[in-house]
């Protein structure tokens, strides 16, 4: 039997690798797009809500579930514990290598593989709750591509939006570098959002 305490982050690291890999099999976005259509569809077709809306209310529920998900399966306590801790122990480290004193600094070295542990022991808990909320983002993320306005359609000339330091552009463009204006939208809102929710259910930052 699998022990998911210990292996848990591990098997998180590789489902999230194959949630990602799916990203390229056209096949697998377009089922899932179709199926999340069934249920986000209608808001567009039925009651006309434009597309830079439907980003932006996705956007606020990635931003929702995805701080719920991190400030129920990350000690956050015993994170900036560790990272206190940490910091504390490089300014006596630098301080026993300056000061030439080698008999400190074999102790530090000494204590430090046991800090660097469990640093590593909390990294390793963060890819549980990524796994989490990429199982629940990538079928919105699908669905968007599924409904993305064709470059150059009437659909996609009346979704244009006003970015910051960018001016008006398409959705379906090219906002900055190669990302696509809606892409940079949904991140936009995204941010915006968890930062309040984080700051009103006072979650830590990662």
């Amino acid at each position: 039997m699998v022990d998911l305490k210990k292996h848990g982050p591990t098997i998180a690291l590789l489902f999230t690798m194959l949630v990602m890999l799916s990203y390229g099999i056209e096949g697998v976005r377009v089922t899932v797009g179709t199926m999340m259509n069934v249920l986000l569809g209608p808001f567009i077709d039925v009651l006309g809500v434009p597309f830079f809306v439907m980003i932006m209310i996705l956007s606020s529920i990635t931003g929702l579930y995805s701080s719920l998900v991190q400030k129920y399966t990350i000690d956050y306590e015993k994170m900036q514990e560790t990272q206190a801790k940490m910091r504390v122990f490089q300014k006596e480290f630098r301080e026993a290598q300056l000061s030439g004193d080698e008999k400190r600094v074999k102790k530090l070295q000494g204590k430090q593989e046991r800090m660097m542990q469990d640093q590593l022991d909390m990294s390793r808990q963060q890819f549980t709750p990524m796994a989490i909320i990429l199982i629940l983002s990538v079928p919105i993320f699908f669905w968007l591509l599924l409904r993305l306005p064709a470059v150059g359609t009437p659909i996609d000339i009346a979704s244009g939006i006003v970015m910051p330091f960018i001016g008006t552009v398409t959705l379906s463009s090219i906002a900055f570098w190669i990302v696509p204006a809606w892409i940079l939208w949904y991140m936009l809102c995204s941010l915006t959002i968890s930062q309040v929710i984080r700051k009103a259910l006072n979650i830590g930052g990662l």
